[in-house]
């Protein structure tokens, strides 16, 4: 199984800030270790003409020279250095390997991406560009390309913060399926309306969660039919995440990715994985519960290897 890494890009923050960035090479490091069913591989970097199938020119200009307006630069959460960009690029160039890769083989991910408050003009909440959405255009853009093929795409938010900028982007658009399963009060406190939002109260535990998840996969059946899945893990509904407000366990955190992986299985989709938002108080616990999600992922792989023996 692929996954795609860019975390020795590391961005110079000030002291004191809150995104956790080591938490990327501590993945890596634990994968390699751990995994080795999992093959990392470096991500390219996505090119102006690939970032232009979703975000603005001059956006996209203002990230590469530095010059975004201030205001919009506070809002994405990152001061900007040429670190910045170039790991933007490649947290975006990383899903798109993944995608490629999982739409011949089953199962492929990105250990960072995932970033859905990105809009096609600006940036939000740590997200530059919304690796999600290029990905998905480009992977439409290839399909028709070879194949004449309408590929339909279905995001599964499972972040604890609503995806609106993915939500967004693909507002009027009937080839894409927007679900974001968050926390109803936490941030962006506007949000925007995917194609099935479900509102989760601070508090939420393993069960009700579990139970609005399977409704929530029901209603994307009963009305879409998607040819591949981008599956968005957060590891931020833990109990132990600082800004996450919800109460799932690490069990229900790993019955969470085996509901969505079997689902897809079920229905023979392939499924790109991206990692979204964590922000444990203990920094580990947050990488032990991507470390389960990539555990469930590559038993996921496994299934679609054996099936072509």
């Amino acid at each position: 199984m692929h996954a795609y890494y860019a975390d020795h890009f590391v961005l110079p923050l000030p002291e004191g800030h809150r995104f956790p960035m080591h938490k990327y090479s501590r993945l890596r490091d634990r994968l390699s270790a751990e995994l080795p069913g999992v093959q990392l591989r470096e991500a390219p970097a996505a090119s102006d003409g690939e970032l232009a199938l979703v975000h603005t020119p001059a956006y996209i200009q203002g990230v590469a020279t530095g010059l975004l307006d201030a205001a919009l630069q506070r809002e994405i959460g990152f001061p900007w250095s040429l670190a910045m960009a170039e790991r933007a690029r490649r947290s975006v160039g990383a899903t798109v390997a993944a995608a490629r890769d999982a739409l011949s083989q089953g199962v492929a991910g990105n250990l960072a991406g995932g970033t859905h408050h990105a809009y096609a003009h600006k940036g939000g909440g740590f997200c530059v560009f919304n690796d999600m959405a290029v990905a998905t255009r480009l992977m439409q853009a290839e399909a028709w390309r070879h194949a004449r093929r309408l590929l339909q795409v279905a995001v599964i938010d499972l972040d604890v913060h609503q995806g609106n900028g993915t939500a967004h982007i693909f507002a009027d658009d009937p080839s894409v399926f927007t679900l974001s399963l968050h926390g109803e009060k936490n941030f962006p406190f506007r949000k925007e309306s995917s194609d099935l939002d479900v509102g989760l109260p601070d508090g939420c535990t393993d069960g009700p969660y579990l139970a609005a998840l399977q409704q929530a996969l029901q209603g994307l059946q009963d009305r879409f039919d998607p040819h591949l899945v981008i599956y968005l893990a957060g590891a931020d509904p833990h109990e132990g995440d600082r800004l996450g407000r919800l109460k799932l366990t690490s069990d229900g955190m790993q019955a969470r990715d085996q509901v969505v992986l079997d689902w897809a299985w079920q229905r023979r989709l392939p499924l790109v994985l991206c990692m979204g938002g964590g922000y444990g108080h203990d920094i580990e616990t947050t990488v032990q519960v991507q470390m389960q999600t990539w555990r469930v992922a590559l038993e996921g792989w496994q299934r679609w290897h054996n099936l072509g023996r």
